[in-house]
């Protein structure tokens, strides 16, 4: 069984910054790609931003210089940092990740946290 746990959502002002975890927990063999996603109010899920195992990262056009995501592989945690926070970025945040949970299961299954809401005013 695996989890997986947002944290460090809240409430701030336009320009300010925020900065979003993810810790996955339970029966873990192999994190591959983590992802950060959001969902605004009236609107589709979507990309955020990327990140591979071997650091290679990815983000969504309108994040790009204001959003950074990392990952700490020690912790199966994945960050990510969001500064000059617009109130086009309020929405709920949820992190993805490819887990393999054993060593003789080749494929990664995609696992899903339940979401921290951000919420930016102006």
């Amino acid at each position: 069984q695996v989890q997986l746990v947002e944290s460090g959502g809240g409430l701030v002002q336009a320009g300010g910054s925020l900065r979003l975890s993810c810790v996955a927990s339970g029966t873990i063999f192999r994190i591959n790609t983590m992802h950060w996603y959001r969902q605004a109010p009236g609107k589709q899920r979507e990309l955020v931003a990327g990140i591979t195992s071997d650091g290679s990262t990815t983000y969504e056009d309108s994040v790009k210089g204001r959003f950074t995501v990392s990952r700490d592989n020690a912790k199966n945690t994945v960050f990510l940092q969001m500064n000059s926070l617009k109130p086009d970025d309020t929405a709920v945040y949820y992190c993805q990740m490819a887990i393999v949970v054993r060593r003789d299961i080749s494929r990664a299954m995609n696992y899903w946290g339940k979401g921290t809401l951000v919420t930016v005013s102006s």
